[in-house]
């Protein structure tokens, strides 16, 4: 099984992701203030499951592909550190755009199966976790104890755990504090520069860290 030691290294991994506004936390603000906190809520949860498929994908079918093939494991790591700091250099340079979520007027509520699916299908497609789970979180597996699966889905659930509290935590802030985030869009653009520079340093801690083997 997982040991502590890697599995609070995942998990602080996982949040310095997390916590960085991206497509999915986007999509629960916009939820959140077109919709209010029940649709911000719902939509964390289909959000989530759609990055638990991606979990299982991974420990299923390309985590065992991973973990045979240094090549291919040395292929994904770059490729997904330099999506991470692309992502990171686009989210400094569009700092300024989480201020659209916040412009929206109220909107027809949506009925809760299609809000959960809606989460569902950001989840599921969501460039930043697909990077993130394909290229860090093998890494993160102990090889020698076997069990890899379900090491993969014990670690991809502690990312979603995180997950499910951050986002909530956002989409709750929305739909409480849309008047206080709108008086001030300096406060949405210092969001996202923060952001921006964390996913650039998240990117290159992932490719000068990982197997030597």
């Amino acid at each position: 099984m997982v040991s502590t030691d890697r599995l609070l290294a995942f998990a602080a991994l996982s949040f310095l992701l997390i916590i960085v506004p991206g497509p999915s936390v986007l999509f629960v603000i916009g939820r959140a203030l077109a919709h209010g906190r029940r649709a911000a809520l719902t939509t964390v949860l289909g959000n989530t499951l759609g990055a638990y498929l991606l979990v299982v994908a991974v420990a299923l079918g390309v985590g065992s592909l991973v973990e045979r093939s240094v090549l291919v494991f040395t292929t994904l790591k770059l490729a997904g550190a330099a999506y991470l700091v692309y992502l990171g250099v686009k989210a400094w340079r569009q700092r300024g755009s989480l201020r659209a979520a916040f412009t929206g007027e109220e909107a027809p509520p949506h009925s809760g199966l299609r809000t959960l699916w809606e989460g569902f299908g950001v989840g599921v497609a969501n460039p930043k976790t697909i990077v993130f789970f394909a290229a860090v979180l093998p890494q993160f597996v102990d090889r020698e104890h076997g069990h890899v699966t379900t090491q993969m889905l014990l670690l991809g659930l502690v990312f979603n755990l995180i997950a499910v509290l951050s986002d909530s935590v956002w989409g709750l802030v929305a739909a409480t504090a849309r008047d206080w985030f709108a008086r001030s869009p300096r406060r949405l653009s210092a969001v996202g520069g923060a952001g921006g520079l964390t996913m650039i340093g998240l990117g290159v801690t992932v490719a000068v860290t990982g197997r030597k083997d």
